[in-house]
């Protein structure tokens, strides 16, 4: 890892693309990871293997994804010829939600519970490892919870006493159209229920296909409050 300073990497990366920020991170940090669960992730994987081949790639199994979502983790493994390392979440605390709640409590409660149990928690000890990481965040996707996200940050909400976590996030400034275009001329691979309707990808009870016009977080916790669509993976989004 180079010596990093944050203020002056906001100011050098803000507006710039992903590849100029992609290549900033990984040749500031060493210990750094893609997080990945769905297209945009792959692009940033596509872009950062042409930058450092030594990548770290983690995406999370919550244990309620759909099976295309599965096959899709499988075929961009082996598509690029990386390793993946898969997060579960503790046995222990989802033996003891689900037999307290049932499988279907957050349509009741939120959703808030069974994400922090099946995406927080096995994510901040991912990241407790780590010195930064790399999201697929576009401000496009919420503008209430994304529009005022900087292309490089502290991650307040995963640091811990005495280290600071950086968070970078390439892709802020493009647009769904730019994403769909970069994968269609390098041939990346995505999940097949984008052919279905489906835009923004989460677990299966939770995520439904939009219709046309719709925007593209209308399919995940349809049934709450747009402005607090997040799973708490980006929970400092959320204007309090």
């Amino acid at each position: 890892m180079t010596t990093f300073d944050l203020n002056t990497a906001q100011t050098e990366l803000q507006g710039k693309n992903p590849r100029t920020i992609l290549k900033a991170a990984l040749n500031h940090f060493d210990n750094i990871a893609i997080s990945f669960s769905g297209a945009e992730d792959v692009v940033l994987i596509d872009m950062a293997l042409n930058i450092r081949k030594d990548i770290q790639v983690f995406s999370l199994d919550t244990g309620r994804l759909h099976p295309e979502t599965y096959r899709f983790i499988e075929k961009v493994r082996k598509h690029y010829g990386i390793a993946i390392d898969i997060l579960s979440p503790d046995r222990e605390q989802l033996d003891a939600f689900v037999k307290e709640k049932g499988l279907f409590s957050f349509y009741e409660d939120g959703h808030q519970q069974c994400c922090g149990i099946r995406k927080v928690e096995p994510l901040r000890r991912k990241l407790a490892t780590l010195d930064a990481w790399i999201t697929g965040q576009r401000k496009d996707q919420s503008l209430d919870t994304r529009g005022d996200v900087p292309e490089v940050q502290l991650d307040a909400g995963f640091s811990g006493p005495g280290k600071q976590l950086i968070k970078f996030n390439p892709l802020l400034n493009w647009s769904s159209a730019q994403v769909w275009d970069y994968i269609e001329a390098y041939r990346v691979p995505y999940n097949d229920l984008h052919q279905h309707g489906y835009i923004s990808i989460g677990c299966e009870p939770c995520t439904r296909p939009v219709l046309p016009n719709q925007h593209e977080r209308a399919g995940r916790w349809w049934w709450e409050d747009s402005a607090k669509k997040e799973c708490g993976l980006h929970g400092g989004n959320v204007k309090q």
